[in-house]
């Protein structure tokens, strides 16, 4: 058996297993945190009772708490400056992904160049920026790929084009630089592949 054919199984086998131990490792260390945290020796219980509570907190907050009693919360943190910003943020940045505001379930393609042969995929966050000063413009946040940071970016609503594909699938597309999230038509990515080369060779 060569060895090239050996390194072909070794990376195969890599390609199985570590997504698995990369994932079982987390879950592991987000239940034996979240366990020594509360002081609950028994593994996942601390993380069973930490759901229901924030389960039950949302259930209370949808049927039995009004607006205006979750707006005291706002408006006590708001007297406080240091607190009022760690507040707002962390509230924002909730809302945008869970809450009734959400923010990135609108994946859009900017165009970079006028010609649009360079885009970026993000997601639209605010469609007014009248208050900016600048009338006709959208923001969109752009994730970074492997990294959970991102740029905001401010253009023009006329380069800006919505993208048909769910949210989540555009997300891990944009995180995983491209190689996850979206699945290519059948020989749609063969064809570009041969329309690269042929443009690479002339």
């Amino acid at each position: 058996m060569c060895v090239g054919r050996v390194i072909g199984y070794f990376g195969r086998g890599l390609v199985v297993i570590a997504p698995v131990a990369i994932t079982l490792g987390v879950l592991v260390w987000v239940l034996t945190t979240v366990d020594a945290m509360l002081g609950i020796e028994i593994p996942g219980v601390g993380l069973a009772i930490t759901l229901a509570i924030v389960t039950l907190v949302g259930f209370i907050a949808t049927h039995f708490i009004t607006r205006s009693a979750v707006g005291m919360f706002d408006r006590l943190f708001d007297k406080v400056p240091l607190v009022r910003l760690l507040y707002n943020a962390v509230r924002d940045i909730f809302n945008a992904f869970a809450g009734e505001k959400r923010r990135f379930d609108q994946p859009v393609s900017v165009r970079v160049d006028d010609a649009g042969h360079v885009r970026l995929f993000g997601f639209v966050t605010r469609q007014s920026l009248g208050q900016f000063g600048l009338p006709g413009h959208v923001s969109v946040y752009c994730p970074h790929s492997y990294n959970f940071s991102g740029q905001l970016v401010v253009v023009s609503a006329d380069r800006v084009e919505l993208l048909t594909q769910p949210s989540a699938d555009v997300m891990a597309f944009v995180v995983s630089g491209g190689v996850s999230g979206m699945v290519p038509e059948a020989g749609a990515e063969a064809g570009a592949r041969a329309m690269m080369s042929e443009t690479m060779r002339s």
